[in-house]
């Protein structure tokens, strides 16, 4: 992230933003500030996610924030009890994250930024180059003008061939998406006590035997068997 470097909107260079989001299952939500210990609002660096609306608060959302800062984010959650949700069962869940970096390649509206390569409109020959606009001659002569947003570099020239959807400028997007799929497990902790004193019983008795069997070779050995 130091040295990655975006066109803003005017066309200068300057550090990359990231984001995220993370969909969990419903009535899985964002964990209370006050319920954070103080290791991990260290660890988060002031980093605020936030639901994406209220009637979604199982779907979370972080930034743009500086990338070179927060190249790890990191996401407190707070599970769902199924005592007190009956909708909620102990089970295996599947988390889906994703993680987006630099500036986006289309607007809301759905017309392109200028973190985007450009291509020719027209097939001919590149007659005049006027700061960002470009001056093609077709093959019937007529004059088709082609203006490409600030942040790539103009790679034709002046008397240069170019045919229809051939690279005009350079690609200026450094950023890009990034998605995975997760599974967690809901656990009942009385279900992972009662496991432990199984698993703890079982070592003891095996232990037992273990040393009941010593026990009696030694016996044996004593009286000449």
């Amino acid at each position: 992230y130091e040295k990655r470097y975006q066109p803003i909107a005017d066309g200068s260079k300057a550090k990359m933003n990231v984001g995220a989001i993370a969909v969990m299952p419903e009535g899985w939500k964002l964990a209370p500030r006050d319920r954070l210990p103080k290791a991990l609002k260290k660890e988060m660096k002031g980093l605020a996610w936030a639901p994406y609306s209220k009637e979604q608060p199982n779907i979370l959302v972080a930034g743009p924030v500086p990338g070179e800062r927060y190249e790890t984010m990191v996401l407190p959650i707070l599970a769902p009890d199924p005592a007190k949700d009956s909708n909620v069962v102990f089970d295996k869940a599947s988390i889906f994250i994703g993680g987006n970096r630099g500036r986006g390649q289309v607007y809301p509206e759905g017309n392109q930024s200028n973190n985007n390569q450009f291509f020719s409109a027209n097939t001919g020959t590149v007659t005049d180059i006027d700061g960002m606009k470009l001056s093609v001659t077709l093959g019937d002569g007529t004059v088709a003008t082609q203006e490409v947003l600030p942040g790539a570099t103009i790679v034709v020239k002046v008397g240069d061939s170019v045919a229809k959807d051939q690279p005009i400028t350079t690609n200026p997007n450094v950023g890009g998406f990034g998605q995975a799929e997760k599974e967690v497990v809901l656990q009942d902790m009385t279900r992972v006590y009662a496991y432990c004193a199984l698993s703890v019983s079982i070592f003891l008795s095996q232990l037992s035997f273990v040393l009941k069997k010593k026990q009696f070779e030694k016996v044996q050995l004593a009286e000449g068997f």
